[in-house]
């Protein structure tokens, strides 16, 4: 089996990369977010789940700056990031891959990969992470010079996933990383995101597959009408009856 890459450098471990307390999200004056807390430990993959409309994606735009926090706080490898612009967490090494992969339809694949590494100003660098998402994607190196709009939904979100990795991330937060494409690419994502996982990188998952998602995770939040309900190891919480029944209708 191929090791997975380095893909970010090697660095002294700040623990915990992410910690969110009591965070507050209103989208004009209606509540969303009402006191989320969670953290996420270095070489973790952390599953946030629940039904849609419950918050799941609020948390992910707040810590990335998009959603402007009412309340609470975001530690980011020790700062504090309320007031820090989007743009400028990203440099921090906090990349988010949205729901719906938001991908440049009409460039071509490298472009959105260079695209991705918009806050990297040195060219060989640059160009060096392309090669590594050719490696850890082969179907990309193959569509390098097609348009992204293009390929089919489960390579597109490949393509996401490597633009949101282009930044050199230390946590890379997915939103729904499975929506809209077909059950082969499926596992092939999953399977991506461990390797990217065993890579150094800390993974905050959204996943409307919760099978799948608490499969794979280390530890699980279970997230209803924007207050964390339950969290513990994933493991654990896949197979607690009141959370399948409950929290995720199973």
């Amino acid at each position: 089996m191929t090791a997975a890459p380095q893909l970010i450098p090697p660095v002294v471990a700040i623990d915990p990369p992410l910690a969110v307390e009591d965070l507050h999200v209103s989208y004009d004056g209606v509540p969303a977010l009402h006191g989320v807390s969670l953290r996420v430990d270095a070489g973790q993959i952390v599953a946030l789940v629940g039904g849609n409309g419950n918050g799941k994606s609020t948390t992910l735009r707040a810590i990335a700056g998009l959603n402007k926090a009412d309340a609470g706080s975001i530690r980011f490898t020790g700062l504090e990031l309320g007031g820090v612009p989007a743009h400028e967490r990203v440099p921090l090494g906090l990349s988010l891959v949205p729901e719906g992969r938001r991908l440049f339809p009409r460039l071509t694949v490298r472009r959105n990969l260079e695209l991705g590494a918009f806050t990297r100003h040195i060219g060989a660098e640059v160009d060096a992470s392309v090669d590594e998402m050719f490696e850890l994607f082969p179907i990309l190196k193959e569509r390098a010079n097609q348009l992204a709009g293009t390929m089919s939904g489960g390579e597109q979100q490949m393509l996401a996933i490597a633009r949101g990795l282009m930044a050199r991330p230390r946590l890379l937060m997915l939103d729904e990383p499975s929506w809209g494409i077909a059950p082969k690419f499926v596992t092939k994502v999953l399977d991506v995101i461990q390797r990217i996982n065993a890579g150094g990188v800390a993974i905050l998952l959204v996943e409307q597959n919760l099978h799948k998602a608490l499969g794979i995770a280390h530890h699980g939040y279970v997230i209803q009408t924007g207050r964390v309900v339950m969290e513990g190891d994933a493991h654990s919480l896949l197979h607690d009856e009141q959370v399948r029944r409950v929290y995720l209708g199973l």
